[in-house]
């Protein structure tokens, strides 16, 4: 049987088989939520075919919703509406793969996304603990593993921010206010403005740790996602222009707020796990933000093996991971 799995966020809609291909789609859900449906079947029909489709979300948090409970419900219609008559499955928290039941298990196919990725990634820890770190364009998972299964404290997204386990953080869509309250510029401590004048994806793009896209203009200003046009928008944020190398220190600064905010919550993670990790587990858009807190934590030296998902996988997968977890699990019939 074979499975085409869905994962749909409040900003992206990514598509796996489980046996190489994937892709992601930006498709701004809080501004669009009618166009869910004809979008997710755009998507499908640019997979392989499949026999069956299994979905896992994480959109129902987007702001066109009135609550989570109404987001899960119209996603769950969209998809069913977008398969034409295929069968359609969700994966829940609980660990099961199931037809859509209504509206009394909301709560466990809501965020559930990074649950699919962590009972796969299990496999990669060889029976011994692990700690997997999913770094995307949004929010950051970092996750422990255990001999028996995942050992998160959390399972939805409150309890999961307050173990931190979920960090809202990512390498894209974070607003640079979000991560700096100043910046040191020629020597002078300068606030930053509090206003979406640029995001984390700038200071990236400025380091030349994501790729130039001229075609992408979903940024803070509407404008291309380039290096020049990412130093502008890091001007604003200091309300003046600033020339290159004023730019690449901003973005440097930016980066180093991200890796502490991400070092803090795995260190509470790490504090609280039972079973030291033997291996760690890197996915996501952002996994170069990933790798570089490792020697920032509380590993033990030359103890933990890391696994690179781009590196194993590609980096379409990787960006992907979830929904390359769910179609292989699915296609185990795992879940």
């Amino acid at each position: 049987m074979s499975w085409l799995a869905l994962d749909i966020g409040g900003a992206n809609l990514k598509a796996a088989d489980g046996h190489g291909f994937a892709v992601s789609r930006p498709f701004a859900l809080w501004k669009h939520p009618a166009g869910l449906a004809d979008q997710l079947r755009s998507l499908i029909d640019a997979a392989p075919a499949s026999e069956q489709i299994a979905v896992t979300m994480t959109g129902e948090l987007a702001d066109c919703y009135p609550s989570r409970q109404q987001g899960v419900a119209a996603i769950a219609t969209a998809v069913k509406t977008a398969a034409q008559g295929t069968d359609v499955f969700f994966y829940r928290t609980d660990g099961q793969l199931a037809p859509w039941a209504g509206d009394d298990e909301w709560p466990l196919l809501a965020a559930s996304n990074w649950h699919a990725l962590a009972r796969w990634a299990l496999r990669l820890c060889g029976g011994e603990a692990g700690l997997l770190i999913d770094v995307g364009s949004t929010t950051a998972d970092i996750i422990p593993l255990g001999p028996q299964g995942v050992a998160a404290t959390g399972r939805d997204d409150y309890d999961r921010l307050r173990a931190g386990e979920l960090v809202y953080t990512g390498v894209v869509r974070t607003p640079v206010c979000a991560l700096l309250e100043a910046a040191e510029l020629g020597g002078h401590q300068c606030p930053v403005a509090a206003e979406l004048f640029a995001t984390a994806a700038d200071a990236y793009l400025t380091l030349g740790l994501l790729p130039e896209d001229a075609e992408d203009c979903d940024t803070a200003d509407g404008r291309a996602r380039t290096r020049a046009a990412a130093q502008a928008r890091l001007g604003r944020m200091v309300c003046r222009e600033i020339d290159a190398i004023e730019a690449e220190s901003l973005a440097h600064q930016i980066h180093l707020a991200q890796l502490q905010k991400l070092e803090q919550a795995a260190q509470a993670v790490l504090q609280r796990t039972l079973h030291w990790p033997g291996t760690v587990i890197l996915a996501g858009q952002g996994e170069f933000l990933a790798e570089a807190i490792l020697p920032r934590i509380d590993l033990a030296p030359g103890s933990a093996h890391v696994i690179s998902l781009t590196r194993e996988l590609g980096p379409d997968v990787a960006r992907c991971a979830p929904a390359h977890a769910l179609a292989v699990l699915a296609a185990e019939k795992q879940p």
